[in-house]
């Protein structure tokens, strides 16, 4: 019975330590994702690092590298081609690695890793490519209750990416997250 207790004082020295030796950089980054500020990015470890000015200000919370699949037709995943098309495709490949990145709490970015260039979306409900961070790159993320996550665009509000049981991509504004072919899948995915 004393064996237990004698490893108490050496369990809450260890969370002391661990919480007294947290980079102090931590709680100021918090701080600065609250008010949109700066943008920051968690990759593996405690790997911070800076975008420049240029491209926007938006936060980059945690990113996770993941395939989008849609489960219409014979099934698809969602790809970026480095021409900016937007299409789905039936295999996996390196056009289909993304990397979603939150911008703000329940608003993710949607970067083709192989192509370089975010998912975007039209005033007019187009998904294209695109070069450089703007407010049409970003998308409400909203986990449905199959589990299936539905991405909204923030910029136009009642549009969502949606790919037909051929593999093209529908125009967002005639898509609802009822239909199947609003509903994505993460998977992890490795190139």
């Amino acid at each position: 019975m004393s064996a237990p207790r004698s490893k108490l004082p050496l369990l809450l020295y260890g969370v002391f330590l661990c919480v007294s030796l947290a980079p102090p950089a931590l709680s100021s980054r918090r701080q600065t994702a609250q008010s949109d500020g700066p943008l920051s990015s968690i990759s593996g470890s405690w790997d911070w690092r800076e975008v420049p000015a240029s491209d926007g200000h938006y936060l980059q919370g945690i990113k996770r590298v993941r395939r989008l699949y849609c489960n219409v037709g014979i099934g698809f995943h969602i790809q970026v081609l480095p021409s900016g098309k937007i299409a789905g495709v039936h295999n996996e490949n390196r056009y289909t690695l993304l990397e979603i990145s939150p911008t703000q709490r329940g608003i993710v970015t949607l970067f083709g890793l192989r192509s370089g260039l975010f998912i975007a979306m039209s005033m007019k409900g187009k998904l294209y490519g695109s070069g450089h961070y703007s407010e049409e790159c970003r998308f409400k993320e909203t986990l449905l209750d199959n589990n299936y996550n539905a991405y909204e665009s923030a910029a136009h509000p009642g549009m969502y990416i949606g790919l037909s049981k051929t593999g093209k991509t529908k125009k967002g504004n005639r898509v609802t997250p009822t239909m199947i072919m609003t509903h994505f899948l993460p998977r992890t995915g490795r190139e």
